[in-house]
């Protein structure tokens, strides 16, 4: 199902003629030609050694890595304690692989600061709204991180909703009131309310 996966991705044709080794062959060879050179495999902490269809997902992976000159990134939730290193092929994993720790974004300094808010102003150059002014979002900036708390995820989810209410009421614009309307994830609306209860932060002028 991996490699079937794959080349419906790419637009290789899947038919019940095929079996595996082909579908296999076939997104290798494409892969190769096009120069690929990043493949992301996200939710990987779902992989589950244990069982057959994991040991498949996983020697499937392998036998990728091997055959497609890329760069392969595996992400996922608490990968060290989801069973993903144990075991002969969990041993291979660990042998193959680095772990890079992720967290939210920060706030602290200027340039983390200017960072976030290049971040929302990305955002804002994709909306699809007519009557949007470009750099609104950036002058909510500090009000967007704290309430995602520095979350890409939380991010995307606060703008792309404030973005359809805002195509819904007619208004074609987002407002602070559609940003605050949006109901988040249950760690960002803790999170949020922690944040309203802690004095707000002074940023001077070039302040570090």
């Amino acid at each position: 199902m991996l490699a079937a996966e794959f080349a419906r991705f790419l637009g290789l044709p899947v038919s019940s003629r095929l079996n595996m080794t082909d579908i296999t062959n076939a997104v290798c060879s494409v892969l190769c030609q096009v120069g690929c050179d990043l493949v992301l495999v996200d939710e990987i902490h779902n992989l589950n050694l244990a069982t057959r269809s994991g040991a498949e997902v996983s020697d499937q992976l392998k036998y990728f890595s091997e055959q497609i000159p890329a760069t392969f990134v595996y992400a996922g939730v608490e990968v060290e304690h989801a069973g993903l290193f144990t075991g002969p092929r969990g041993r291979q994993i660990a042998s193959r692989f680095a772990v890079l720790a992720t967290r939210p974004f920060s706030y602290g300094s200027k340039a983390e600061r200017d960072h976030w808010r290049s971040l929302v102003l990305t955002f804002e150059q994709v909306l699809p709204l007519r009557a949007h002014q470009p750099g609104t979002l950036g002058r909510h900036s500090e009000f967007l991180y704290r309430r995602t708390s520095g979350m890409l995820g939380s991010l995307s989810h606060v703008i792309r909703g404030a973005a359809v209410d805002a195509i819904l009421d007619g208004q074609e614009k987002i407002t602070r009131a559609h940003l605050e309307a949006i109901l988040l994830d249950y760690q960002a609306e803790n999170s949020a309310r922690r944040h309203a209860r802690t004095p707000k932060p002074s940023h001077r002028a070039g302040a570090a």
